[in-house]
Order: C-alpha cells, then sequence, then structure tokens
C-alpha cells in the first residue's frame, strides 16, 4: 500500500481493494484514525464511499473487485477521463467464479485495468528462471510499449501494413511462448508481471511504473507473507489470525474471555463432529470458514469426508447435491451472510432435486461491527421462498441437538438449521421433548395472550414473563418455515399474538406466520417485533437490538403496555 501511494496519485486514480481487510494500511495513509475502528461515527473495517473521497468503492464479500474495477475503467474511457484503476485481490479470492467472470470479460475489452494480485499461500504456480523474467521485463517496459503503439500505427495506415502487423505479431507470441512460461493470466491477453517480493518496496515501485507503461490491462503478481512482522501470524496455518478480536500480544491469546460460556458454532461444531463419527455416508462441505466454525479437529479425523471448497458458496450447495443424489448425506456449514450468494444452487440444484441435505447456518441474526455487509438477517425472508426446504432455529443446546439428529434422518429436501453468534452456557441441560414439526409451549397461563419467542432471545423474554399475575403465554416457535398447519389451529384462538425475532428480518418468519394466520381467517390482533428490513450499519450488538426496540426488555415494555391498552 505504501508503493501504491508513492507511485499513484490517490484519489483522482481510483483503488479497489477486494474485501476490504487489507486496506487499513490506506485508511491510514488518507488521513484516518484507526481508533474506535467499526464504532458509529469512526472507520469501518472496509472501505466505505461516503467515508472518505479516497474510497470509490465499497465491499465486504469477496471476489467482486475486478468487476468493479471494469465499471469505472469503462464509465472513465467514455468520460474521456485520464485516470488509474487499480484493482488489489488475493490468491483466495481471485479463485472463486466471480473473480473468473471478471477476469473473463475484462481480457476482451480494451479499457486497462491494473489488478494486483496479492499471493501469500503459494496457491499460484509462479513462471521461473532467467528468460522469463527478460522477456517480462521487455513486454512491461517503456520504450517496447510506446515501440508498439508506434510500430501499429504506421502498419494500419494500408491493407498490406496489417497483414504485416497481424504476421509480425503472431511470429512474437510464438516465439514467446517457447521461451517463456505461459500463465493463465498470459492466456487471457493481460500483461504479466512478477512475481514481485511484496515486502521489498523498491521493487514494487519499479514493477507498478511498468505497469503504468503497457497499454493494456496488467496483472501485477505480488508474493507476500500473512501476518509480516507477527511471527504468530507468520506461522498460522489454520486462518486463525485472519480476523481476530483483542489480544495479547505477546502470547496471542484473546483479552475477552467468557468462562463456563462456548459458542453456537463451537457446541454445532461438536454435533457435526459426532455426526461425521456416527454417520459413515455423511460429508462435511465449508466454504473457507473451517476455522470461523470451529471444524479443524473434524477435518483432522476425518479428511476423505471433509471438504473446504475455498471461497466457492455456489460450488459447495451444487456439490453438496451432487453428493445427495449419489447416495450420501451432505453436512453444509455456512455463514448467513455468504449463504445469499449460492441462492440459485440451493434452489435450483438441491431443492428442485428434493435431495437431503443438512444446513448449518452460522451467524444467523445481527452481527455487531461487522457491519452492513456481514449481517445474517436475510436468509429467513428469502429461504421461505424455496420449496422442499425446512427452516428451523433451536433455542437451547438441548434443542438443538435434536434437531440435528432430526436433519441426518430427514429422507427429502433441505434442512436447514440456523444459530446465532451469541454465547451458550457451556453445562448439561436437560432433554427438552420435542416433536418434529411442533412449536414448545412453556408457558401456558393465558387463553387471550401468547408470544411467540424465537431463539436464545426469545428464551431470555421468556425469562421476564415469569412474573406472577402476568396473564400471558409463551411458545417457542422452532420451525420457522414452513409453518406446521396444527400449530395454526392452537393460535387462532387468541386474541393478541406477540412475534418476537430478534434474529431475521420482518419479512422472514414473522411474515410467514402472518401469512398462515389469515389462510386460517384469524380473528384477533397480530403485533411484530422484528428487525426491519433494511442495511444495518456497524455498531455493538446491544445497540443495534436496541436501536430496533429488540432487547427482551424493551420488547416485555412493549407486550405490557399493549396488553394494558387493549384491557
Amino acid at each position: 500500500t505504501v508503493a501504491l501511494y508513492r507511485v499513484f496519485n490517490f484519489p483522482k486514480d481510483k483503488l479497489i481493494f477486494d474485501v476490504g481487510h487489507q486496506c487499513y494500511t490506506h485508511k491510514l495513509l488518507s488521513g484516518r484514525s484507526l481508533e474506535n475502528l467499526n464504532c458509529p461515527g469512526y472507520s469501518s473495517g472496509f472501505q466505505k464511499i461516503k467515508e472518505s473521497i479516497f474510497d470509490p468503492y465499497e465491499a465486504g464479500h469477496s471476489s467482486t473487485s475486478i468487476s468493479a474495477a471494469e465499471g469505472f475503467a469503462i464509465a472513465r474511457d467514455f468520460k474521456n477521463e485520464n485516470y488509474n484503476v487499480i484493482a488489489l485481490i488475493g490468491d483466495a479470492s481471485i479463485v472463486n467464479g466471480l473473480a473468473f467472470e471478471g477476469l473473463n470479460d475484462l481480457s476482451a475489452r480494451s479499457h486497462k485495468v491494473i489488478i494486483i494480485l496479492n499471493d501469500n499461500d503459494r496457491s499460484i504456480s509462479m513462471p521461473t528462471g532467467g528468460t522469463s523474467k527478460f522477456f517480462r521485463k521487455i513486454s512491461s517496459g517503456k520504450v517496447y510499449n510506446n515501440f508498439k503503439k508506434g510500430y501499429r500505427r504506421v502498419l494500419f495506415r494500408t491493407k498490406l501494413g496489417k497483414k504485416i502487423y497481424s504476421f509480425s505479431f503472431a511470429m512474437k507470441n510464438a516465439m514467446k511462448r517457447r521461451l517463456v512460461p505461459v500463465t493463465l493470466f498470459d492466456n487471457l491477453g493481460y500483461t504479466y508481471i512478477g512475481p514481485i517480493d511484496g515486502h521489498d518496496i523498491k521493487e514494487l515501485e519499479k514493477a507498478l511504473k511498468r505497469s503504468l507503461a503497457c497499454t493494456k490491462s496488467v496483472v501485477l503478481h505480488v508474493r507476500t507473507i500473512k501476518g509480516k512482522g507477527y511471527r504468530l501470524a507468520e506461522n498460522d496455518e489454520s486462518g486463525y489470525w485472519h480476523g481476530v478480536t483483542p489480544f495479547i500480544i505477546e502470547t496471542g491469546e484473546p483479552k475477552n474471555v467468557h468462562p463456563g460460556y462456548i459458542s453456537w458454532s463451537h457446541y454445532f461444531s461438536d454435533l457435526t463432529y459426532d455426526a461425521l463419527k456416527e454417520t459413515k455416508n455423511s460429508f462435511l462441505i465449508v466454504p473457507a470458514t473451517l476455522k470461523g466454525s470451529g471444524l479443524e479437529k473434524a477435518f483432522k479425523d476425518f479428511p476423505s469426508r471433509c471438504l473446504d471448497v475455498g471461497i466457492a458458496e455456489e460450488h459447495a450447495l451444487t456439490l453438496a447435491g451432487s453428493l445427495s443424489l449419489n447416495g450420501f448425506h451432505p453436512i453444509v456449514t455456512i455463514y448467513s451472510t455468504f449463504l445469499q450468494r449460492a441462492y440459485d444452487e440451493l434452489s435450483h440444484d438441491c431443492a428442485r432435486l428434493n435431495v437431503p441435505m443438512t444446513l448449518l447456518i452460522d451467524r444467523a441474526g445481527l452481527v455487531g461491527k461487522n457491519g452492513d455487509t456481514h449481517q445474517g438477517i436475510y436468509d429467513e425472508a428469502y429461504l421461505s421462498s424455496i420449496p422442499n426446504l425446512i427452516l428451523t432455529q433451536p433455542s437451547t443446546k438441548p434443542i438443538a441437538k435434536a434437531l440435528y439428529k432430526q436433519s441426518l434422518r430427514n429422507e427429502h429436501g433441505i434442512f436447514c438449521i440456523r444459530y446465532s453468534r451469541e454465547l451458550v452456557e457451556d453445562k448439561q441441560e436437560e432433554e427438552e421433548g420435542i416433536k418434529p414439526f411442533s412449536y414448545i409451549y412453556l408457558k401456558s397461563s393465558s387463553k387471550k395472550n401468547i408470544v411467540l419467542g424465537v431463539g436464545q432471545k426469545g428464551r431470555e423474554l421468556l425469562n421476564l414473563l415469569s412474573k406472577p399475575n402476568f396473564d400471558i403465554s409463551f411458545c417457542d416457535p422452532i420451525y420457522l418455515n414452513p409453518i406446521p398447519e396444527k400449530e395454526m389451529e392452537k393460535l387462532i384462538s387468541y386474541e393478541n399474538v406477540f412475534v418476537y425475532d430478534a434474529y431475521g428480518i420482518e419479512n422472514g418468519f414473522a411474515s410467514n406466520l402472518s401469512l398462515a394466520l389469515l389462510k386460517k381467517k384469524f380473528k384477533g390482533n397480530l403485533f411484530i417485533k422484528a428487525i426491519p428490513n433494511t442495511f444495518i450499519d456497524s455498531d455493538s450488538y446491544s445497540n443495534q437490538l436496541s436501536k430496533y426496540g429488540l432487547l427482551p426488555e424493551q420488547v416485555l415494555e412493549f407486550i405490557e403496555k399493549t396488553i394494558t391498552t387493549k384491557e
């Protein structure tokens, strides 16, 4: 990033970071502070258009940078403007289908983009040898490129000249292919420069200046060490240091620990391990979230049945559907925010075929400071539009375990279990008897008022409702879609039905329930406390809940006022 700032003229030139995790140095060099990162009113963890003129684009999901850069380049050339467009993308992101689509399309167009490939994992083979370096240095040199432009301009004045140019160009390329190892980028028509040591600023500056001299789009291949300068990060092979919370520098241990609690991700990783151990025809598929979902032990002990497909959510779902067709039971673990990228494959290649699989939706609900690109609040709504799909959310560990076992026995369609980033007590809990496709009624003191509370927050509300003389019943609606028909028969007898869903937008479970009640000619009142259908900015989890009146105590106050008013 330092070398980029020494060579290019930002913000006139446009720098687009893929994903954005790498943009912190860029933010510092453009005059922004990293203090209170991801807090309201301070710097975001990603590029943000509204935050600075130095951020021409923004994204939080991977592999968008090349397509976005092409859009800027086309706009620049159509407006007859003069600036450079740079896309900085990592070796993990470039293997995603969207990145390849961008590479393929850009290669067929004359709108120049400089693509910097940050390779820190040796996942891309590199051309080697002195001849290779010599020819690549010539092809990206200023003198050579000026000569090539002049040569073409002169010969294209006549028909014979055009034929001479085409023949000489073909001869040059044939000789180059014999002497220089050809990369994918060469075959696509890019000028390839590299590999360059990404920690040598002088070498980087030279390479960047060579890329400026090129007349067509360039791929500059830069080799780096991830976590350079911090030993623990440099030696990290599991991805632990990809995204971190505050930690002790000397030891690498996290500062914020919660004794006696584990995350839902941790608990589901244990259930997944047991499933792989007990169900011999099961396969685990993850799209580059092995560490985040705590699945290292499963991959270590069952390597032949655990597949990390990289940043390839679409591929993950189609692969799962195919495995299911062949008699295996796929278990796909995926973050809610990334599942939306595979909607088509989930519908077309899995649900349409009615093949059985378990889909574990991690990070469902609000995700706090990860911001508007990573909220896991939309899956309830869009998954509800897919036939042959069951959507559930447990509120306790025993219910989670029961749902997981049910998903493994399920013979038709997709069985989804969504769970949040919240912590749950790490202790043995009493089994809760659940019947398939039935709700759990935990408080039945009223025949007039009832609350349907989703997930862990629903149980927290239940604890607040358990005070004497409060005339209300409570139901845990484990099955979010489709709405169980028999449950509607019970609910239509109530005068006031309250829906509390702190994990999905109003268009999700709340909307499904509303329609189901309407079909049953429900005559009572329906009150909904769910997340509005909007993009949620970065903030703490509790602040996000509070902003929309979704803290359990806020919902309790709303219910009390509503019941009092109705009476």
